[in-house]
């Protein structure tokens, strides 16, 4: 016998995008109508365990669903006109094909509204997945390894946001229609690649994902048909979830693409992403940038073998597609289809004119490619340092163990003599360095030896190498950031007897300031700002209330916190806070008991673990750096500094700030 729990979950999945729509169109606000419809899936767990399912289930839960919009519509303050708008509405609906339709339009609203370019990234992803996949936030959570709580966070203040812009649920015109299209796109992909290349955790691929992109995109291919890039951003996701059964060895160790064993591509998805680009290609106009790499999938589909594939074909794509979109990482992959047409050399140029792009300085796809090259042009020992390189960037445990064994797999002669990584932990245990100090060099030095390979011999790093990996990383950085850099590179290079190292850098000049810092009335259009996150938003109330030191703020733990005192210990004092403070200090914590109070975007590389102190034992972030909440101070503060460049977290300190010793 069916499991009535479980018929009650396929069902909610495939038919709550079109009850959540069509709630909205109601009732004019998606967290609401997300409320109404999970009021009728809460009925329908309590009844259809009894009573059994319904013929039609979806259109049972959307009955009950619109019965709690009539009785919510008819509690609110203005019950006449909104009974009369619900009236309207309802007897506009018409039956059968309108009917479905009008369902579609819903959807295809609830969409558009869910990818709004007013959200983040990461909001849009898991709003989409919340209204349109039915997923709940546990089941977000756990796709994208990340606490519980996040999710829930990330999505009401999604919601908030939809609100406080007054974003309206309906078709984007013509004129944005490209526009707003292009976002959702974006999501979907954004979806998927992180399902089919899982950005961390033990596994290569998450496919619950890659199948909850597909679906979305399939969905929103069928509502609108006329759009080439929409069928072009299916065709490329059935090709690439094709090779998945291929992707990985016995171990789950990944295999690289012309190592694979094309007999176990699934050619029933080779079919469908063919017959998707069929449909790109009918509806006509120019190729974008999905149905160009799309185009490259079909290439590597149509390949028998590896040896069979249309390199120059497929590296005359890329560089169509570079023309569209010049990102770097879509520069990088044109260079390794170059290397496979051209020859090594000719990609491992294309390559190396990306080191010093910003964008890539983390990328651990950078210095595997390059091994790659190196590795087809003889250069064993330049191969297996760049795999090593690769392997400390990235944050999958599956590819990281993949890269080491590629190293290790290379024969090459290992010069003698100490390496990078080896002197600078001698330098950085030294016992004359304070904890301030050596966490100050340590960030430096670590930046250092992921730019160049903690196995480089240390007589091999030359000034010219130092020099790319410092401008790449601190170029753009403000004058004392990159001093204060600057300098630790040379007291590393005195001490390890190399004093040429930083020949290439040189020290900026410092203006003097000619201002003191205001008190807070050029700041008082920070705290208006609902926009602006959370964290940022807690942040600067603290310091502008406590004018205590940003160093000491920064260090603050929640295990510390007296939320009722507005008070928390810092080492031998005290830091205080008022009102402000207080409302947003909750949401904040969201449940956590310890760990830094402020939290850094992302989990650390496994390689970049910092001390346990300084690691969130709730959600695996490490504590906001220094640097990273200055710049996002000076970003938000760009437009009320009258030269441009943004306020230091310093002009946050009030004179009229009560003491910090209770």
């Amino acid at each position: 016998m069916t499991d009535p729990h479980r018929t009650i979950d396929a069902v909610w999945k495939l038919e709550s995008a079109k009850i959540i729509a069509g709630l909205t169109r109601l009732v004019r606000d998606v967290g609401l109508a997300e409320e109404l419809a999970q009021d009728a899936l809460v009925a329908a767990m309590e009844q259809w365990p009894a009573q059994g399912v319904p013929d039609n289930p979806g259109a049972w839960l959307m009955t009950i669903a619109k019965r709690r919009a009539v009785d919510h519509i008819r509690r609110a303050q203005r019950q006449e006109r909104a009974n009369e708008h619900l009236a309207h509405e309802l007897r506009r609906l018409p039956q059968d094909a309108d009917k479905q339709q009008t369902e579609r339009d819903d959807t295809l609203r609830l969409m558009f509204l869910s990818c709004h370019p007013v959200l983040p990234a990461p909001a849009r992803a898991a709003l989409t997945l919340k209204l349109l996949g039915g997923l709940s936030a546990a089941e977000i959570a756990r796709a994208y390894l990340v606490a519980e709580p996040a999710i829930v966070r990330r999505i009401a203040e999604a919601k908030q946001t939809l609100a406080e812009h007054h974003v309206r649920f309906e078709l984007p015109d013509e004129t944005h229609m490209a526009e707003r299209l292009s976002s959702v796109l974006e999501v979907i992909y954004l979806i998927f690649n992180e399902g089919y290349a899982a950005a961390s955790g033990d596994d290569l691929m998450r496919p619950g994902l890659c199948l909850e992109a597909l679906r979305l995109g399939t969905m929103l291919a069928d509502l609108t048909p006329d759009q080439a890039e929409m069928h072009g951003l299916v065709a490329l996701m059935e090709i690439q979830t094709s090779r998945a059964a291929a992707r990985t060895g016995p171990s789950g160790e990944p295999v690289p693409l012309h190592e694979q064993n094309r007999g176990r591509w699934d050619q029933l998805r080779i079919r469908r992403g063919f017959a998707a680009m069929l449909r790109a290609r009918q509806a006509g106009g120019a190729p974008g940038p999905y149905v160009l790499q799309a185009a490259i999938a079909v290439c590597h589909a149509q390949a028998r073998t590896a040896a069979d594939t249309d390199w120059p074909r497929i590296a005359s794509l890329y560089q169509a597609l570079v023309r569209l979109t010049p990102t770097p990482v879509v520069r990088l992959n044109q260079a390794v289809a170059v290397g496979m047409a051209q020859g090594p050399q000719a990609g491992l140029d294309l390559v190396d004119a990306l080191t010093t792009d910003p964008a890539l300085q983390h990328y651990h796809l950078l210095p595997s490619v390059r091994g790659d090259l190196l590795l087809r042009l003889g250069r064993h020992h330049e191969a297996r340092l760049e795999f090593q390189r690769a392997a400390s960037l990235t944050g999958n445990t599956a590819e990281r163990a993949f890269l080491l064994r590629r190293a290790e797999q290379i024969t090459a002669d290992e010069p003698a003599g100490a390496t990078l990584g080896q002197t600078v932990r001698d330098f950085l245990s030294r016992p004359d360095l304070d904890p301030q100090t050596l966490r100050s060099y340590a960030q430096t030095l670590r930046r250092l030896c992921l730019g160049l390979g903690e196995q480089t011999p240390l007589t091999s790093v030359t000034a010219d190498q130092v020099t790319r990996v410092a401008t790449t990383a601190w170029g753009r950085t403000a004058v004392k950031t990159w001093n204060r850099h600057l300098s630790t590179i040379r007291s590393f290079a005195t001490w390890a007897g190399l004093d040429g190292l930083a020949a290439g850098l040189q020290r900026r000049p410092e203006p003097r300031a000619t201002t003191k810092p205001d008190g807070p009335a050029p700041l008082d259009p920070l705290w208006g700002r609902s926009d602006l996150p959370l964290r940022e938003r807690t942040l600067w109330s603290l310091l502008h209330e406590s004018a205590a030191p940003v160093s000491t703020v920064l260090s603050l733990n929640v295990e510390d916190l007296d939320l009722d005192d507005r008070r928390a210990r810092a080492g031998r004092t005290w830091v205080t806070w008022r009102s402000r403070t207080a409302r947003l200090l909750p949401d904040l914590i969201a449940g956590r008991t310890s760990g830094p109070l402020f939290l850094s975007d992302r989990r650390p590389a496994p390689a970049r673990t910092p001390a346990p102190a300084d690691l969130c034992p709730h959600t695996g972030r490490r504590r906001l750096s220094y640097e990273r909440a200055e710049y996002l101070f000076k970003q938000a503060t760009r437009h009320l500094d009258p030269a441009g460049n943004g306020y230091t977290l310093r002009r946050l300190k009030t004179r009229d700030t009560p003491g910090r010793n209770p």
